[in-house]
C-alpha cells in the first residue's frame, strides 16, 4: 500500500455560503472570549508586577545553614546546594541514583497521518479541494490511535505501550538547614540523562530482559535500534542530582513555601546557580512582560479571526467572480485585523485605567487618532471630487 492518499472534493456556492453563516455564529462567539480574555491578561499583568514589586522590597536575603526563627512568615531568598541522602527508582526498570528526581520517559515508533488540502475556486463560487493524506513513522512518547485515520489499512499502531512516564522524587531533600518540599522540587530544572549499559539490562525482571538492549542511553524493545520497526519502544531515564539552586519563598518552620502578597499573587520561584535576589526578581519581571505580550497578540488575532469570519459571507458571494473573491478576502482581512487592533487597544486601556490612567488615556487617543486618520483618508477622493 503507498504511504499518502489524495482524495478529491467538490462544494457549491450554496455549500459555501451555509458553512459561512456557521463562521458568523462562530466569530459571535469568539469576539467576547478575545475580549475576556485581553481584560483577564492585563489584570493577571498588573496584579504580577504589582506582587513582584512588593516582594522586592520585602525579600530577606538568608544563609541556609541555620533557621533564624525571626525570618518566619517573611519572604526570603536563599542559595545553596540541594542534596539528599535518598535513593530514587524505578522498580519496574530497576533503574535506582541518589539523587532528588528520577524519570522515565517512553518512547514508542509509531504511524503519524499528517493531512493538507489546497483549495481551488471555480467560477460560480464553488471550490475544488485535493486532500493528500500522508503516512510517516516517528517516535511518540504517547499512543497514536490509527484507528482514527483515514486510511488505517497497512498503518496500524499497536494500542499500548510498556509502561507510563514516570518520575520519583526523593523524600528528604535539604539546602542546608531546610527541608524542601515537592513544590519546591518540582521547579528545579538541570535533569541530566541516565547512562545505561549491558549490566543495567542484565537487572531486568525476567519478562523485560529477554526483548531488551542497551542501545546508547536507552533500553530499547525491539530486533534493531538502527532500523526500528513500528511497535519498537525505548525507554530512557534522566535524573536531577545534588546542584546549587537559588530561592525565594516564604519560610515556614523548617520549610518553605509560596509567599502571599498583597496584591493576590504568590511568589515561589527556584533558579539554577547562585543568583541573585535582585536578578530573580528582574527575571520573574521579564517572563511576564513576555507572557503579557503573548497574550496580547494572540488575543488580538482571536479576535480578528472572529472579525473575519463575521465578514466571510461577503467574500464568499463575491467568489462568484474568483478575481474579485480574492480582492474582497484580502479586504476583509486587512478590515478585521485593523478593526481587531483598535478594539483590543481599547480594551486593554480600560483594563489598565483603574492603575494607570495616564497610560489608559494615551491608548485612547492613539486608537482615535488612527481612526480619525483613516477616516480622512478615505474622505480625501469624494471631496477632490467635490
Amino acid at each position: 500500500m503507498p504511504d499518502s492518499f489524495t482524495e478529491s472534493s467538490s462544494q457549491s456556492i450554496f455549500g459555501r455560503l451555509g458553512d459561512a453563516i456557521k463562521g458568523v455564529l462562530v466569530g459571535l462567539i469568539l469576539i467576547p472570549v478575545s475580549i475576556i480574555l485581553l481584560f483577564w491578561n492585563e489584570g493577571r499583568a498588573v496584579k504580577t508586577e504589582t506582587s513582584l514589586k512588593q516582594g522586592a522590597s520585602a525579600v530577606v536575603s538568608i544563609t541556609p545553614d541555620s533557621v533564624k526563627p525571626a525570618n518566619e512568615g517573611q519572604l526570603v531568598h536563599l542559595s545553596g546546594e540541594a542534596t539528599t541522602g535518598d535513593l530514587v527508582g524505578d522498580a519496574r526498570f530497576g533503574v535506582s541514583q541518589n539523587a532528588i528526581r528520577l524519570t522515565r520517559t517512553v518512547e514508542m515508533f509509531q504511524w503519524q497521518e499528517e493531512k493538507k488540502s489546497e483549495t481551488q475556486k471555480k467560477l460560480g463560487g464553488g471550490t475544488e479541494t485535493q486532500t493528500t493524506y500522508s503516512y510517516t513513522k516517528k517516535w511518540s512518547a504517547k499512543p497514536i490511535r490509527s484507528s482514527e485515520f483515514k486510511h488505517p489499512e497497512d498503518h496500524q499502531n499497536p494500542d499500548s505501550m510498556i509502561g507510563e512516564p514516570l518520575a520519583t522524587v526523593a523524600i528528604h531533600v535539604t539546602l542546608g538547614q531546610f527541608n524542601l518540599p515537592p513544590a519546591i522540587i518540582a521547579l528545579m530544572h538541570g535533569d541530566q540523562p541516565v547512562a545505561l549499559t549491558d549490566a543495567d539490562v542484565a537487572k531486568l525482571p525476567a519478562d523485560l530482559k529477554a526483548k531488551t538492549k542497551c542501545a546508547g542511553d536507552a533500553f530499547y524493545l525491539g530486533a534493531d535500534p538502527a532500523a526500528p520497526a513500528i511497535g519498537d519502544q525505548r525507554v530512557t531515564f534522566t535524573v536531577l542530582k545534588p546542584a546549587t539552586f537559588s530561592i525565594l519563598a516564604r519560610q515556614t518552620g523548617q520549610t518553605l513555601d509560596a509567599f502571599p502578597t498583597q496584591a493576590g499573587r504568590e511568589i515561589e520561584r527556584v533558579e539554577s546557580g547562585n543568583v541573585s535576589a535582585a536578578a530573580m526578581f528582574q527575571h520573574a519581571k521579564s517572563e511576564n512582560s513576555v507572557l503579557t505580550w503573548v497574550i496580547r497578540v494572540g488575543g488580538t488575532l482571536l479576535m480578528a479571526l472572529g472579525l473575519g469570519l463575521i465578514l466571510s459571507p461577503l467574500a464568499t458571494v463575491a467568489d462568484v467572480l474568483p478575481l474579485l473573491g480574492d480582492l474582497v478576502g484580502l479586504g476583509v482581512s486587512v478590515a478585521a485585523l485593523l478593526l481587531a487592533i483598535m478594539i483590543s487597544a481599547v480594551v486593554i486601556a480600560v483594563a489598565w485605567f483603574a492603575v494607570r490612567p495616564l497610560l489608559s488615556l494615551a491608548l485612547v487617543a492613539a486608537v482615535l487618532g488612527v481612526w480619525f486618520a483613516v477616516k480622512r483618508s478615505a474622505n480625501k477622493p469624494c471631496l477632490a471630487q467635490a
